[in-house]
């Protein structure tokens, strides 16, 4: 784009905004989900609702928005979103009971899902050099961890001091600051071979992770065998059968399986999932023990988080240059190890019933949560073809947002099934053990999947695939022969 070194600055800056205010969302209502739960009588699985609408929206239209805004115009796409987020989050301030504040956060994630895989693709195309594009990635991986982190803290101040509807209302200023710094600063971009539409495929997207989020929510109310729940589970698995079969037969489909090729890529991919999941579980679990358990207001919840804020502070900047620097080995590996022993000190040890054990679980799971993120980013970009980098990045993006909406499906599942609603705070640390065990599993996966996928058997793999779809990707642009002229 020929930017000089001022102005890469101030895009980054731009899109870090961006991504500050849709992943804050992401877990900002936790520590109001007891306060949610009291005004509006909700269930356990209402409060997943409001937490799991918001992601599984932005799970579904990522890839969209990532192929749309390489085809018509990042910043079009860009701005859009922000426009419709915006709205939303003012909507989501007024909504008079839960069922429309979970209509409003879907409107919500519709901006979202413009903003974050586009604003990637824009940093992506903004820094050409793989050296300066690994250290933006480290610093949006640091703003994501950070804004995950740090949003039951934010929370907190936010529900004691304003009240719940704060939290949507802060969007509002952010977001037209924002709009204004993209207009004056942000320069357009597109992919010089547009991708088509692939309506079946988005489709069958929606229905997949629709379907697998109803099942799981409702399945301890309705019943694990209840033919509600069966359908909806046959209905997820014949979306996934659809995906599997559909897409690989289009020349431009919504999800490219050829990227799956790479090693890194798959691995950084179901990383992101396990990530996300065991973020999202952990932040749910605490949230409810702190607030319903050991009887805390939404402040003083909220302060018990910034241990892991003030990690993935500290920690994503150092993850981003250890990338740049050594590769994404040794981040996934710290990483890992960390929350790994983090999940286990809560199962197995009941850390959460003391307070210097609590902090240090707190502490180990904030380092492993930072040092993740910017691996996952610059694995899921490095190496494919700029021109589908929008869709790449939509890809990792998705993950991360199928993660954080099946960490709170499933962990909240596990907690509802062990839960007598006249007993909550009774049963609590026992129903959540199993829980636990899961953000233990997922660390685990974490630790191998990052030490098997970021090998040299693995960058090989990374290198062909790559090769294969330039190649691929020259071949369709090339020009037809020339036909010859008798006359």
């Amino acid at each position: 784009m020929g930017l000089d070194h001022r102005r890469r600055m101030l895009v980054l800056a731009i899109c870090c905004t961006s991504l500050l205010i849709v992943t804050l969302d992401n877990t900002v209502l936790n520590v109001a989900l007891p306060t949610l739960q009291r005004e509006f009588d909700a269930s356990v699985s209402g409060m997943q609702w409001t937490v799991d609408a918001y992601t599984l929206v932005l799970a579904s239209l990522l890839m969209l928005a990532g192929s749309t805004a390489d085809r018509i115009g990042r910043r079009k796409i860009f701005v859009a979103g922000l426009v419709i987020f915006t709205l939303g989050s003012v909507l989501c301030s007024l909504a008079p009971s839960l069922e429309l504040l979970v209509v409003f956060r879907m409107v919500q994630a519709v901006g979202g899902s413009m903003l974050n895989p586009v604003a990637m693709s824009i940093i992506t195309n903004t820094f050409t050099d793989p050296r300066e594009r690994a250290r933006a990635i480290g610093v949006w991986g640091g703003v994501a961890g950070i804004s995950l982190a740090a949003g039951p803290l934010v929370g907190g101040v936010l529900v004691d001091s304003v009240g719940w509807r704060s939290i949507f209302l802060v969007n509002l200023p952010v977001g037209l600051a924002a709009l204004f710094l993209t207009l004056r600063y942000v320069p357009e971009s597109r992919a010089p071979k547009p991708r088509r539409p692939d309506p079946v495929g988005q489709l069958l997207v929606i229905v997949l992770l629709g379907a697998l989020t109803y099942a799981i929510i409702e399945a301890p109310r309705a019943g694990w065998t209840s033919p509600l729940i069966l359908g909806f589970a046959g209905a997820a698995a014949l979306g996934l059968a659809g995906l599997l079969r559909y897409e690989p037969r289009r020349a431009e489909p919504l999800i490219d399986l050829r990227f799956f090729r790479s090693a890194p890529f798959s691995g950084a991919t179901v990383i992101a999932v396990c990530a996300f999941a065991a973020l999202s579980g952990f932040l749910f679990l605490s949230t409810l023990y702190l607030q319903d358990v050991l009887g805390l207001d939404a402040l003083h919840a909220g302060l018990w988080m910034l241990p892991i804020a003030a990690m993935a502070l500290v920690c994503g900047p150092l993850s981003g240059r250890l990338v740049g620097g050594r590769g994404p080995r040794i981040p996934l590996l710290i990483a890992g190890v960390t929350m790994t022993a983090s999940g286990v000190l809560f199962a197995a040890f009941d850390a959460a019933a003391s307070d210097g054990t609590r902090l240090i679980g707190y502490v180990l799971f904030g380092l492993g949560f930072g040092f993740v993120n910017a691996p996952i980013t610059n694995t899921a970009v490095s190496g494919m073809p700029r021109t589908q980098a929008g869709v790449a990045a939509a890809v990792a993006s998705t993950s991360r947002q199928i993660g954080t909406t099946l960490g709170v499906a499933v962990i909240g599942a596990v907690l509802a099934s062990g839960v007598a609603s006249s007993s909550y705070a009774k049963d609590f640390t026992q129903a959540s053990r199993p829980a636990w065990w899961i953000i233990a599993g997922c660390g685990l996966a974490v630790l191998v999947l990052g030490a098997v996928t970021s090998g040299r058997w693995a960058r090989e793999t990374a290198r062909r695939t790559a090769e294969r779809l330039t190649t691929e990707a020259d071949e369709h642009a090339a020009p037809p022969p020339p036909v010859a002229n008798d006359r």
